[in-house]
């Protein structure tokens, strides 16, 4: 049973993805446009593209290309940091808020209809395992960047 825990928690996302892709696919939305708007929403605009790519978790180059193709469908606008000229902050336009209206909607739904039979309770202690598990790998991470591996 154990050795299987890692398994779907790996696919779980892919699962949630697959899921909000099919239902957004009407609004004409790739995964890569939806998650980067959705992302920059729920941080908050303003934030530099190194930031918003560190949330997503892509590289800079391909947020760039994303950030592009949502600038010339009018839904993000991208300005120069007024310290840093070579740097870029992120802002959504009003163009973009109906749409981000319906894919939170399509989230909202998705998420309802996954975490079926499970109590606010159970939630809050699977969201409490979740974040030791969390804990625990970034600990192993910072360990392990530190030097070589101990054998096992």
């Amino acid at each position: 049973m154990p050795s299987t825990i890692g398994f779907r928690i790996a696919r779980l996302p892919h699962l949630w993805r697959s899921i909000i892709d099919r239902r957004l696919a009407p609004l004409g939305l790739t995964q890569t446009r939806w998650v980067t708007l959705y992302h920059l929403w729920k941080l908050g605009e303003g934030n530099p593209q190194c930031e918003l790519a560190k949330a997503i978790g892509v590289e800079a180059p391909s947020l760039v290309r994303t950030l592009g193709q949502l600038e010339e469908q009018g839904l993000v606008e991208r300005r120069a940091c007024d310290n840093d000229r070579r740097s870029k902050r992120i802002y959504l336009t009003q163009a973009a808020m109906p749409l981000l209206e319906q894919i939170d909607n399509v989230v909202q739904e998705a998420r309802k209809e996954m975490l079926v039979g499970l109590s606010e309770n159970d939630l809050a202690q699977l969201d409490k395992w979740l974040a030791l598990i969390e804990s625990n790998g970034l600990t192993i991470q910072a360990r392990d960047q530190e030097g070589p591996a101990a054998p096992v």
